[in-house]
């Protein structure tokens, strides 16, 4: 079940990455399981990372390789099927060996080689199976391989997230796409479940990471579909400077503005494909909060809303019980918050005012409200300038089938 078209926009190429799709059969036999990104010599790496303090052995040792900066990436080795989390001092070799091995075929540096994963947490990484793949992932190398890639990492999701900008700036032209996997476990912080996205601008490194920090504040981390922060979530953003252009060094420059503008769409875009695929979801909501003195007291708002289960059910069942919205906004923790200046909305339908339900509500305004598969909750708090969004699912049956049966 997911959420809206599932059509994709045709996926361009990004000059100086390949990537390969392959199975090792770390899980189910045959499937394929096992993406190779390569980036071409001197590209940029920018990555952001899960806070979850559990985290995956993966993220462990890409950060430090990151961290230490001696070399840029030039491989990311993805597989999913087995998250490598909850692994220990043995999970922390066990991706140090994965690395080792991209490393010898490729003849670089083992720094060079950040490894990723996603699937059940707590189980050993099956090393042997994915060292025998990676050969094949090699001889598999193309700069078609975007959309092989998108179906390769995904796990729970029901369909691949990807997406592709081109844009022309100063009589050059430019090319930005990424994709993504995540249906469950997911409220990002910082990153989502796994995202790459690559352009073939020439990019300062550490310019490259103030952008996809920034970006990934207004996409992935405004995404909840039920409130956990995965162990292993990741996202990387490329440069590699194909296109020709002088690295961009200036934030006020005509070049970086595209540039950030084009990630910024391609990071919305698979942000959000994650929530139409929400595990089970048959609702894509989105929760906009307006009129508060902060950005981050309408996030705690909107977080609120989108977490409640009590919320979450009753859009599945396409129920308009309000009373449910104004306990979530209540409980939300805003100072000095002034209920009667506080105003509710299902799409264009005034809900509630002045504290209690509007006069001009009435029951088959909010059912014919909640019946499409995309629904907007609209809070106006009356009590500053600041706004903001989240867009989150509804609970169905199948989202506790699916976790029911994760590990079967």
């Amino acid at each position: 079940m997911a959420v809206g078209s599932d059509t994709l926009a045709t996926l361009r190429a990004v000059p100086g990455v390949r990537l390969a799709t392959v199975s090792a059969g770390i899980k189910t036999p045959g499937r394929k399981d096992l993406v190779l990104i390569e980036a071409a010599a001197n590209t940029n790496c920018a990555a952001v990372f899960t806070r979850n303090l559990f985290c995956a052995a993966p993220v462990t040792v890409a950060r430090e390789k990151l961290q230490a900066n001696a070399h840029q990436p030039r491989y990311l080795l993805v597989n999913t099927g087995n998250a490598n989390a909850g692994t220990g001092a043995a999970g922390i070799a066990a991706s140090r060996a994965c690395s080792a091995a991209v490393a010898a075929v490729a003849g670089v540096d083992a720094d060079c080689v950040l490894p990723f994963s996603t699937g059940v947490i707590g189980e050993p990484l099956p090393v042997a199976k994915l060292e025998q793949a990676i050969p094949a992932a090699f001889a598999a190398l193309s700069e078609d391989g975007w959309l092989a890639a998108a179906q390769g990492i995904l796990t729970t999701d029901t369909r691949p997230k990807a997406h592709s900008v081109s844009f022309t700036c100063d009589d050059r032209e430019y090319v930005v796409t990424g994709i993504a996997k995540g249906a469950g476990m997911i409220r990002p912080n910082m990153a989502t479940m796994l995202a790459y996205i690559a352009t073939d601008a020439a990019v300062e490194q550490v310019l490259l990471q103030d952008m996809l920090g920034e970006l990934t504040d207004l996409s992935f981390n405004r995404i909840t579909v039920d409130g956990d922060t995965s162990t292993n979530d990741a996202c990387v953003l490329l440069a590699t400077g194909q296109a020709g252009n002088s690295p961009v060094r200036d934030r006020g420059s005509k070049l970086y503005q595209a540039l950030r503008d084009a990630v910024e769409e391609t990071c919305i875009v698979l942000a959000q494909g994650i929530v139409r695929d929400g595990e089970g979801a048959s609702k894509f909501v989105t929760v906009q909060v307006n009129g508060g003195r902060t950005e981050a007291e309408c996030l705690d708002v909107a977080f609120t809303i989108a977490h409640s289960p009590l919320v979450k059910t009753a859009l599945f069942a396409s129920d308009p019980n309000w009373g449910r919205l104004l306990a979530a906004i209540g409980r939300a923790d805003v100072p000095d918050l002034q209920v009667e200046r506080v105003a509710l909305y299902l799409n264009d339908v005034l809900i509630a005012e002045g504290g209690c339900r509007a006069q001009s509500y009435t029951e088959a305004q909010g059912v014919a409200a909640m019946a499409p598969e995309e629904i907007v909750i609209r809070v106006e708090l009356d009590r500053g300038e600041a706004a903001a969004a989240v867009w989150t699912t509804d609970f169905s049956y199948d989202y506790v089938r699916i976790n029911a049966e994760y590990r079967s």
